[in-house]
């Protein structure tokens, strides 16, 4: 997924109860859940250099180990440049949580960008296949509308209840940010049940008269029922437009053979 989805879901864990447990979990979470994304510094080499590590060892189970000590080694060293002040000072940090926080907000990583159709390599370097679940684009509207909401309406809130005098305790947002993060859970629910209504629509015909060996289908930022299809057949591969919400197989007559 591109940047601020991954940084609107550390936040949101952070603003979900993460933030009650230890002093500078949202700030960790955010830049924790962002951080594996480190490897672009790989196209500093070269474009083909850059290609052939992104989404390697950083987005890695292993890699998050390191990953995460780095992250939190930032924030402890900005936490002392600052004087060690916290909002809280009955909350200071607990920095093993803290680490653990920060390989959470990485595994969300891992996961954001197993949900496109780019996919991760979550095992590597012990094993280098590729795993995507493409259910979703690689920048998703409506999972960016959801973050944003989820973070941005108790504030206004707050604001509301500052003018009228109601004062709250402790942190703020708890209840939007956990229906945020839920509702995209159930995008990806949609989203899946959608894209196999079209994997198997291009499974249930033909092509030049042979059947498919395998199809996959890769998901339109604009339209929500639009998938691009690919099959592959013995000589030959296809590729169509499906609509999952008939669901059809190329109905604008665009199916090309390759």
């Amino acid at each position: 997924m591109e940047p601020i989805a991954h940084l609107l879901i550390g936040a949101s864990l952070g603003r979900a109860g993460l933030n009650r447990n230890t002093a500078l979990a949202t700030a960790t979470l955010t830049l924790a859940a962002e951080a594996p994304d480190i490897d672009v510094l790989g196209n500093l080499k070269g474009p083909v250099f850059g290609f052939a590590h992104h989404r390697g060892f950083t987005h890695s189970f292993l890699g998050l180990v390191f990953v995460s000590a780095v992250v939190v080694g930032v924030v402890y060293l900005v936490w002392r440049l600052r004087g060690r002040k916290t909002k809280n000072p009955n909350l200071p940090p607990r920095w093993g949580l803290l680490f653990v926080f920060a390989y959470l907000a990485g595994l969300t990583h891992i996961m954001l960008d197993f949900t496109n159709h780019y996919g991760v390599r979550p095992f590597w370097p012990l094993l280098e296949k590729w795993y995507s679940w493409d259910i979703v684009f690689i920048v998703e509207p409506i999972i960016l509308i959801l973050l944003v909401a989820g973070l941005l309406l108790p504030a206004l809130f707050s604001l509301i209840n500052d003018e009228i005098g109601v004062r709250r305790k402790g942190p703020q947002g708890r209840l939007a940010a956990t229906l945020a993060l839920a509702g995209v859970v159930a995008l990806w629910g949609v989203r899946y049940y959608e894209h196999r209504r079209a994997v198997n629509a291009l499974e249930a015909r033909v092509y030049e008269g042979a059947e498919p060996k395998r199809a996959s289908a890769y998901p339109s930022w604009i339209n929500p029922f639009r998938w691009y299809g690919v099959v592959e057949t013995q000589n030959f591969f296809a590729t169509t437009l499906v609509d999952s919400y008939v669901p059809d197989v190329d109905p604008e007559g665009q199916m090309r053979i390759r």
